[in-house]
């Protein structure tokens, strides 16, 4: 079984079933997943394996950057730079053109980050990041005790970080809403994601409970993606949980593996690349996704 249909509408946005298509496998840990269209790759982060691959249907599997700092979640920002979380630093940074590596976070007032973890960019150019403690664990991370005390949500935007949540157990995956005036965030230890109103000045309002992700199988919030029609795609038990844009979850993709993170991408955003565990997977689903890449 390759999905679990929770209602009808879910064969119109995933599917009746679906087929995973194996690209690569025999990794440590995946994470990350981020569609290039111009040049038509896909980057991904081994994070044990410290390595920042790239993957394209002509030329396989390369390495992108070793070391990557243990790098997790990767986005575009409003010129085509790619930022990065990185564990192993607990910073984010933005690669240059150049390849100069520009570090935009890495402490809360004189105490380091925890470990920017995911992360997004809105229209505005505005940089949002998730700093939950996995950084800090080995294998996933460089081992050592938080400085901070709590785990939060922050905002970047001319050069200054601001605090926006500060109530989380351990944040993770985050995605906008299409009209970019709410902001979904997940927790991974307590199973939910919120959402949050975004006020004019890039600030959060409101926040509240939107879903749970339940069901059997392995697994847990972490991912978060959302497609063109306002659908959302978070990690869960079992695999990819798929909620309407009211919050009823629709079904779950099952994944051969244990998955902690996907990116829509190829050239039509029909293309879900599944990164689980050990390998690299893609299934091809009815509505499209919406780019990361920033519009022209």
């Amino acid at each position: 079984m390759t999905v679990e249909i929770r209602d009808k509408r879910f064969a119109d946005v995933v599917g009746a079933a679906v087929e995973f298509e194996t690209l690569c496998s025999g990794f440590l840990f995946t994470e990350g997943p981020l569609w290039q269209p111009q040049e038509r790759y896909l980057l991904f982060s081994d994070i044990p394996g410290d390595h920042l691959r790239r993957w394209s249907a002509k030329e396989g599997v390369t390495t992108f950057r070793r070391p990557s700092n243990k790098s997790n979640g990767l986005t575009w920002d409003r010129q085509g730079r790619l930022l990065a979380c990185e564990h192993a630093t607990s910073r984010v940074t933005r690669t240059e053109a150049d390849g100069r590596i520009t570090v935009l976070a890495s402490h809360y007032g004189d105490k380091e980050l925890n470990s920017p973890n995911d992360i997004v960019v809105r229209s505005d150019g505005a940089i949002y990041f998730t700093d939950p403690i996995y950084g800090r664990v080995e294998y996933y991370g460089v081992k050592r005790d938080p400085v901070l005390t709590f785990r939060g949500v922050y905002r970047v935007a001319d050069g200054k970080l601001t605090l926006l949540a500060d109530d989380f157990a351990q944040p993770n995956g985050l995605c906008f809403s299409a009209d970019e005036k709410r902001l979904f965030v997940n927790d991974t230890e307590r199973g939910h994601i919120r959402v949050f109103d975004v006020r004019t000045d890039g600030t959060l309002a409101a926040g509240r409970v939107w879903a749970e992700t339940t069901g059997e199988g392995e697994g847990a919030p972490d991912g978060m993606k959302i497609d063109s029609a306002g659908n959302v795609y978070c990690c869960g038990p079992g695999g990819i949980h798929v909620f309407d844009p009211a919050g009823a979850c629709l079904g779950v993709i099952r994944t051969p593996e244990g998955v902690a993170n996907f990116a829509f991408g190829d050239d039509d955003y029909r293309s879900l690349f599944i990164t689980a565990s050990t390998s690299l997977y893609r299934i091809r689903v009815k509505t499209p996704g919406r780019p990361q890449w920033p519009a022209s």
